[in-house]
């Protein structure tokens, strides 16, 4: 294979070698190594080393490497010295300069990190290979580091030593040849004869084989089955030509007994880094599309069965949503949804049975799609780790009866069993590809019977009219390494997850980072995405943290979903997600990011932060309380804990306003507005801490909402931010006035479930933890979740004393009444957003033409004015209206405000506020002679011109 370098035993040790313990070497390409130039010694010239000698230069460098190979592991520094392990070698390694002179700027695309780097080359000085690429293969399966050392004729010391991340040579060697686009298959693949193969992804495995318990029920619950497993060696292709696939065939399978229903483990022997050994690891499938209880192993299952495809999803197609800006989407628990129904029998509650179900929670998800609602958003619904399956293995939090509102009691009990109980978000993926068993009905959650009771949950929700999107978590998983909930790194260790520069996972997420732009973790996520349209029938995803994924993926990710959505769904998927700039990715260091003003060429949505921040006043202070915003107070209704200046506070507003009027124009960059001096600013001119305010190029491009399941809903937000005698009534007026500043916009509306019922969960700041006593939700009407005590303390401590004294306020309270006239004010916004085509223009080229902010005046505080015109292009929007009025006035007090260019024009209040829930929109009056319109206090008002 190679020459083996001589090893120097009499390098005296002074301090710990750099490197040790890391991984801060790269392996690039079948013949290149990238070197950190901070593990040089001190007293080498860098700048020396970066150029590279012309091909037959004998080198004369001050340090020279050699990539240390060890098979069985081993390899490691001793009291200075090198002991390379059993079977070791070294191979010399030559300098070439830097990376990115060697490989070109080009290639240094792929690789931006490492600009800077040393390129350390596996061909000697005239060029000529020292290692193969069947060499290369075997190589990869053992430990791998790299060497420096003082040359010769000083000493040979060994300066650093440090392991090597592989994954670009991975991509490089076997992704392409694994098919990104799914033609290699992957994970247990059910032929027409029903006949399964199994194939996984391991390139740097020693060996892989099958272990497999047949338990011949595909259908239906398969409990665990005991006994020795069926064991199968999995095989590889010729070395020259393998993708990095092992493989059991239909025949072998077949042959030993495995069949549809078999349950099955991969067992791996491969080297791991952290321990340094060869592990043999155990580990279910991640292409896994069935489990058994708590995803102990993977279970084959066809999923073309007749058994498996329920009624109701077989007859209830998918409805369509004609524009995509006129979308009114709705964010929904799965467990939230019907744990506290007592409509429901007890034993369904928490379950993807629930909704198939009459019940309370689907009377009300049909009243909100009857309204306007559209698109129901459910939050994780893919095997995740942290809620334990097995009914009996649960633990429910023993809640003391008759505390005070604002006790510490409840979120102690709570925290006491959060790491047993049935709660969790999910935001912790363990198999991206089959649904969570915790919500499928005890009894039903192995095999075949969780993919039923899913796609009867599918059915269902399309049956109430409302198209299907599924929360996808492909930023992180839940576990790394060796962790038992660990997959992926049990299977290819240090490929699938972000590292850093010294071979340590990225946790910017606060998880185990992903690194989709790896070309098979950006594989996995594709083929995830396709199975759940494919084999369930959702219509659409939103994706956490998608800054952290490239454009380049999200690409490739919606070309392969266009491939499939017509015959799976009959129309094209539809894609949103998180757009934050942050991490180890952030300001596009990796690659470029699907983040807001990026991921919009593509046509996909992002939050629109900014009119959250706007409507709340979210801001940098630590007291909940300050400072407050356009939706609840600021200058006009102060709380009496911002000391900001009025001139201060005036400002604030009226820039507050703006993101608002933005917001409802779509948020488009080229949109402009009219500036208190006469002025005109574009919508990027307009500031949001260091970036663009706007950065939409379609109306499509923002998601606008007011609270999402993350931080406090908003009844908890008016409850820090309106002065703290506002009454219940006034309360209710500012949660529509909310809600109207996003449901009545050009972009898609986004509500999180329960916020028209005035949903609170204690001020909680982010209860995925929480549990049932924090979030479930009463549709009943009867309970809005308020002063169920202080919650829990890990991520609220910092507030309970501000927390205990508005909890301890019964006025806050809404009574049954209450909560029923909050959600027929809510629902008649939804109803006014699907009357007439004029809130949804759906282009940017109309927005600009049709809809303006008429007046600059900011005398009347954070009131603003939008005209949506009919009649000014040459198309006819809407043939029953000359344009429509929206008067948002967020003070107290009514207000009358002059338009100069409403003068003549004849507008009248819309037929839905006419006709009702709220008796004091009825009051707005509009005087046509003097272009005056008067709207009451805490109002938001539709007029129409016919």
């Amino acid at each position: 294979m190679a020459i083996t370098a001589p090893v120097h035993h009499d390098a005296p040790v002074r301090y710990e070698l750099p490197g040790v313990g890391e991984s801060r070497a790269y392996w690039v390409d079948e013949t290149t190594l990238a070197w950190p130039t901070d593990l040089l010694p001190a007293m080498v010239d860098v700048e020396a080393l970066r150029v590279r000698p012309p091909i037959g230069t004998p080198a004369h460098s001050p340090v020279i490497f050699g990539l240390v190979a060890a098979p069985k592991g081993g390899a490691r520094i001793v009291d200075g010295i090198l002991d390379p392990g059993p079977d070791s070698e070294e191979i010399p390694l030559c300098i070439h300069g830097t990376l990115e002179d060697l490989l070109g700027e080009e290639a240094m695309t792929a690789h931006p990190a490492l600009r800077g780097y040393l390129a350390l080359s596996l061909e000697d000085e005239f060029g000529s290979r020292r290692v193969e690429r069947e060499d290369i293969t075997l190589l990869l399966a053992g430990q791998l580091a790299v060497v420096q050392r003082t040359a010769a004729s000083t000493g040979g010391w060994i300066t650093a030593f440090t392991g090597v991340q592989t994954w670009p040579l991975l991509d490089r060697l076997y992704a392409d040849a694994a098919a990104r686009d799914g033609s290699a298959p992957l994970g247990a693949v059910v032929g027409p004869d029903g006949a399964p193969s199994f194939a996984l992804w391991a390139p740097t495995a020693v060996d892989v084989s099958l272990l497999a318990w047949p338990t011949g029920d595909p259908t239906g619950s398969v409990p665990l089955v005991d006994g020795d497993p069926i064991r199968v060696s999995a095989d590889r292709s010729d070395v020259e030509t393998w993708d990095g696939r092992w493989e059991v065939s239909a025949d072998v399978a077949t042959a030993a007994g495995i069949d549809a229903g078999s349950q099955y483990l991969w067992e791996v022997r491969v080297y791991v880094p952290a321990t340094g050994e060869i592990e043999t690891n155990l580990v279910t499938d991640p292409y896994s599309r069935a489990l058994t209880v708590d995803s102990r192993r993977s279970v084959v299952v066809d999923l073309s069965q007749r058994a498996l495809k329920p009624s109701t999803w077989r007859e209830n197609l998918s409805p369509v949503v004609g524009c995509d800006a006129a979308r009114a989407i709705y964010e929904l628990h799965v467990r939230d949804f019907s744990v506290a129904d007592a409509s429901v029998p007890e034993e369904l509650r928490g379950t993807y049975a629930a909704f198939t179900l009459p019940s309370a929670g689907t009377r009300h998800l049909r009243q909100l799609a009857a309204a306007g609602i559209d698109t129901l958003h459910l939050l994780p619904t893919f095997d995740f780790c942290s809620v334990p399956e097995d009914r009996a293995a649960q633990r429910t939090p023993r809640i003391p009866e008759h505390t005070s509102p604002a006790s510490r009691r409840p979120q102690a009990a709570v925290a006491a069993v959060s790491d047993e109980d049935a709660y969790n978000w999910g935001y912790d993926p363990w198999h991206w590809m089959t649904p969570e068993g915790s919500y499928a009905r005890a009894g039903r959650q192995d095999g075949g019977a969780r993919v039923h009771e899913f796609r009867e949950m599918v059915g269902a929700i399309h049956g109430m009219g409302l198209q299907v999107v599924l929360d996808q978590v492909f930023n992180h998983t839940g576990a790394s390494g060796q962790d038992p909930h660990s997959v992926l790194d049990r299977i290819v260790p240090g490929y699938y997850h972000r590292l850093d520069a010294a071979g340590n996972v990225e946790m910017s997420t606060c998880c185990n980072n992903v690194a989709t732009e790896h070309r098979m973790a950006e594989r996995l996520m594709i083929d995830a995405c396709v199975s759940w349209v494919v084999d369930y029938r959702v219509d659409g995803f939103r994706f956490d943290l998608m800054g952290y994924h490239s454009l380049e993926t999200m690409e490739r990710l919606q070309n392969a979903l266009d491939q499939v959505a017509d015959d799976a769904v009959g129309h094209p998927i539809y894609l949103y997600g998180e757009g934050w700039n942050m991490g180890e990715v952030a300001n596009n260091a990796l690659f470029t990011q699907a983040t807001q003003g990026q991921v919009g060429a593509l046509g996909i949505g992002a939050f629109n932060d900014r009119v959250r921040d706007a409507v709340h006043g979210r801001g940098k202070d630590t007291d909940p309380r300050v400072p407050q915003g356009l939706g609840n107070g600021e200058l006009t209704d102060p709380n009496g804990y911002d000391d900001r200046s009025e001139e201060t506070k005036r400002a604030d507003l009226a820039w507050r306003a703006d993101l608002v009027r933005l917001a409802l124009a779509g948020n488009l960059r080229d949109f402009e507005l009219p500036t208190a001096d006469g002025h005109w600013i574009r919508g990027e001119e307009v500031r949001y801490g260091d970036e663009a305010a706007a950065y939409g190029l379609a109306p499509t491009d923002s998601i606008n909402y007011v609270d999402v399941h993350d931080d406090e809903t908003l009844f908890d937000r008016l409850a820090y931010k309106l002065p703290p005698g506002t009454p219940m009534a006034e309360r209710i007026r500012m949660n529509t006035l909310c809600l109207a500043m996003v449901t009545l916009g050009q972009s898609p509306c986004f509500w999180a479930a329960g916020t028209e019922l005035l949903r609170s969960k204690s001020l909680d700041t982010d209860s995925y933890d929480s549990g049932d006593h924090f979030n479930a939700i009463d549709w009943s009407g009867c309970d809005n979740g308020w002063g169920r005590g202080l919650p829990p303390a890990g991520r609220n401590f910092d507030t309970w004393v501000v927390q205990a004294g508005i909890l301890m306020r019964e006025d806050l309270r809404p009574t049954t009444e209450d909560i029923a006239i909050a959600r027929e004010q809510a629902l008649d916004l939804l109803r006014l957003r699907r009357s007439t085509p004029l809130f949804s223009l759906g282009s940017a080229a109309l927005i600009r033409e049709r809809v303006s902010f008429p007046t600059a005046d900011h005398a009347a505080p954070g009131l603003i004015i939008m005209l949506v015109d009919d009649g000014a292009g040459d198309s006819d929007i809407d043939p029953d209206l000359d344009g429509l009025l929206v008067a948002i006035n967020p003070s107290p007090w009514a207000v009358e405000q002059r338009v100069d260019a409403l003068v003549d024009r004849y507008f009248v209040l819309s037929d839905v506020q006419a006709e009702g829930a709220d008796p004091i929109v009825k009051t707005t009056r509009f005087d046509a002679g003097t272009g005056s319109i008067t709207v009451p206090g805490r109002t938001v008002a539709v007029l129409y011109e016919r």
